[in-house]
Formats: C-alpha cells, structure tokens, sequence
C-alpha cells in the first residue's frame, strides 16, 4: 500500500459521518455481545440428543471466546458533494454486508440511494465505509463492486481501538490508484489527507452538547471550569502547532530540510488567518465592539438600579399613605 494519495484532491470531512459510524459499530457490539446475567451462568441438565450444545452453552470453548474478543465490522456508504477538486463527505448510511461472498446487499443499497436522494438531491455516492485497523485485501472487492455507482470512489475507515497516546482522530480516508506490481497493473488502496468541515447546526449541536449540565448534579462551576479547561486545551494544542510550524521553517531557511512549495503555500495559507489581530481594521472593530458592550452593560446597570429605585418609591409611598391616613397629613410622592 503507497504511503499518500498523489491526485491532488482536498477532503473535507463532516463530524456526523464520524458520529453514524462510531454509532453504528457500538450497536452492532453490543448486539453481538450482550451482557452475560446471573442466569445465563446457572449450569442445566443437558437433554439426551444434544449434549454437545449443552456443553457449549456452560462451558465456552476457545473458539468462542476468541469471537467475543474479536471486534465486529460494519459497512455503510458515505455521501456527500464534489466540488472540482474538493470533495465533502456531509452524512452516511448502513449498509447490508454477506461475508460469505463478501459482498454487499445491491438491492438495499439502490433503495436507500433512492430514498436519500429524494431528500437530499445535491449529495451523492462518494464511496463506503467500514470499521477495522487497516484495509483488508477483501475490501477491494467491495470497492469495485461500487465503481459503476462512483469512478472513483473513497473509503473512509474507523478504528475503533482505543489508543490513549493518540492524538489524532482514528480515521483513514483511502483513495484507489492503479500501480504495476511485478509486470500486473493492480488497483491498491493510498491514504489521503482530511480537514473537519463543520456547518451551523453541525456548531450549534457541538456546543448544545459541551454545555449541558452533568448527570451527576454538577453545579455551574464546575461546567465553567471544564468548558474553560476545553478553550486552554485548544489554545495549547493552537500553540504547539504553530512552533511545530515555525521550527519547520527555520530548519528550511537553514537548509537542513529541502524546500517544498506546496507545503509553504500551505503554510502561507494559514498565517493570513492569524495576523488580524495586528491589523489596524482589527483594532478598530474590537474598540468598536468593546465599547459598544461597555454601554449596553451600563445601561443594564442603569435600569436596574431605575426599576430598583421604582420599586422603593412605591413602598415607601405605600407606607407614607397608611401613616397619613392616621395623622391626616397628603403625600409628597
């Protein structure tokens, strides 16, 4: 398998393709292994003719337990949008998968790109998906099988394993190449790069989500310490990304590494995003803005301290007409 993809295409990949995929695998798992009760351990008389089962269903055998310690594969297909060289994976749907003939379910796949194309008529068939470590010789069948659908489809892989020193997101976006190897031109799978693309509401869930209150009774405090725990991360992450960028720049000026052009033009790409804060535009706008909360701060200190001072005239009055009533003396308020 070749290390990276050399077709030039950009990938932009939506979170709730990554969400679908990571669901879609949980329940799979959990159907396949349920867990194990109290019951289910209790050892039964097994009847005459079939001792064998009897014997499997109280005393697992090897063969079992490496099954459950296997983990299950799922298949989908992931649709999206192609804009000249960019491709956008927007949503995903299940597939139906035979491992005798590892092959997918043709019928089902039509009658879901019908349906999904009544709703969404922009998005099409970009590829499929599936879950594992790393793609399997298997796999490319299943991708030719969707060739007619897409020339050129891609296939986007899950690895559910969990790696605590990982940093990066468990997903591989493979494109196919055609290759000679030894004299035979074979089609292979090459990983490409990916961005997360995020929309409004694809923002406004994320956000919904970070700050809803914790199961356990957490009190306010606690959810702003850990949404300002959250910012810290990203800001520290941010951080160590731009001196990962700025010694990579220094090592070229020296001539310790080769100058590559695409990578500068990269890189020139992202530093136009972060001077705006020297920029005399940006000063003015954030005074602009800075005041402008100043004053709708002081106005809210305002009416408040008004409807505050409102509310002891009226009892003040209250009481001054119930003495003046007594006395016989008028009111000034």
């Amino acid at each position: 398998m070749a290390e990276s993809s050399s077709s030039g295409l950009t990938f932009k990949l939506h979170p709730l393709v990554i969400v679908n995929i990571s669901d879609h695998y949980s329940r799979v798992k959990s159907q396949m292994h349920p867990p194990i009760t109290n019951t289910a351990t209790t050892t039964t008389t097994p009847p005459p003719n079939n001792g064998a089962e009897g014997a499997v269903e109280t005393a697992p055998s090897s063969s079992s337990s490496s099954a459950l310690a296997s983990s299950p594969r799922v298949f989908g297909c992931v649709i999206g949008v192609q804009r000249g060289r960019t491709v956008e994976i927007f949503n995903s749907f299940e597939l139906l998968y035979d491992p005798a003939t590892h092959s997918l379910d043709r019928a089902f796949l039509e009658k879901k790109q019908e349906l999904y194309k009544k709703v969404f008529p922009h998005f099409y068939i970009l590829g499929w998906y599936s879950t594992g470590t790393d793609a399997q010789e298997s796999d490319m069948n299943i991708h030719k099988a969707l060739m007619d659908i897409n020339e050129s489809p891609v296939y986007v892989l899950l690895n559910p394993l969990i790696n605590p020193a990982q940093k990066d997101l468990p997903i591989t976006i493979y494109e196919s190449e055609l290759h000679v190897i030894d004299g035979i031109p074979q089609l292979i799978f090459v990983s490409s790069s990916y961005t997360i693309e995020t929309v409004e509401a694809e923002r406004i869930s994320v956000d919904h989500v970070a700050h809803l209150k914790p199961s356990d009774g957490g009190s306010a405090a606690t959810q702003l310490a850990a949404h300002l725990t959250g910012i810290h991360s990203a800001i520290k992450m941010l951080n160590s990304r731009i001196r990962v960028l700025h010694h990579y720049l220094l090592a070229m000026q020296k001539g310790d590494i080769p100058c590559e052009n695409s990578l500068l033009r990269q890189v020139s790409s992202l530093l136009r995003r972060l001077p705006a804060i020297e920029s005399g535009k940006f000063q003015d706008d954030f005074l602009m803005e800075y005041n402008d909360t100043l004053l709708i701060t002081s106005l809210a200190v305002l009416t408040n301290c008004s409807s505050t001072m409102n509310e002891l005239v009226d009892k003040f009055n209250t009481a001054y007409d119930r003495h003046t009533r007594r006395g016989g003396r008028t009111t000034f308020f």
